[in-house]
């Protein structure tokens, strides 16, 4: 009975990480939003469609999760507990054997799982979360594009672009310029 309180509790403590996470990033970009309104109302709609898309993921990833749970996926202490290890390695290589290793299942029944619980699979999930935390700190910070590629886990300012492009379809640097605030200007 000990282990699965700290299983739950686990569960508990990744929810409000992650809940937080997501609610500042949708913070920002709704307060960008706001504050470009006024001044480039094509900015503004840029920063409003991009937290209806991360609203519209977190959605479909939870209905996925939820209905991957009923259909063999992974378990909500493995889910809570691979999310929680995810965020807490993004600066770092993370192999897929990592993440069975702490769902505590073999590689190859892990990666089905995932998948099944997740809606992709683990490495897509791994490039998402790692962009969205770029997102995050191309917003909340002013380090480089090449610092902040680093520190999410990418091997460089060019792989982050590359990447960035494909899922937003406008480099970085761009994204990042069209939601500067004044004060950060």
């Amino acid at each position: 009975m000990e282990r699965r309180y700290s299983e739950d509790a686990d569960v508990s403590s990744q929810t409000d990480f992650e809940f937080g996470s997501l609610a500042n990033s949708l913070a920002l970009l709704l307060e960008a939003a706001k504050t470009e309104l006024e001044h480039d109302q094509e900015a503004a709609k840029t920063s409003l469609a991009t937290a209806s898309s991360i609203l519209q993921s977190e959605i479909e990833r939870r209905s996925n999760a939820a209905q991957g749970f009923r259909t063999g996926g992974l378990a909500g202490w493995q889910i809570a507990r691979v999310r929680y290890f995810i965020d807490m390695n993004l600066h770092r290589t993370i192999h897929a054997s990592d993440l069975s290793a702490v769902a505590r299942r073999s590689t190859a029944h892990f990666s089905r799982s995932f998948k099944r619980a997740f809606g992709e699979p683990p490495h897509a999930y791994v490039v998402r979360r790692r962009l969205e935390e770029a997102c995050h700190l191309m917003l909340t910070s002013s380090a480089s594009l090449s610092e902040i590629a680093l520190s999410v886990g990418f091997s460089d300012q060019a792989h982050l672009s590359k990447l960035f492009r494909q899922a937003f379809a406008q480099s970085p640097a761009k994204w990042r310029r069209e939601r500067e605030t004044p004060v950060r200007r």
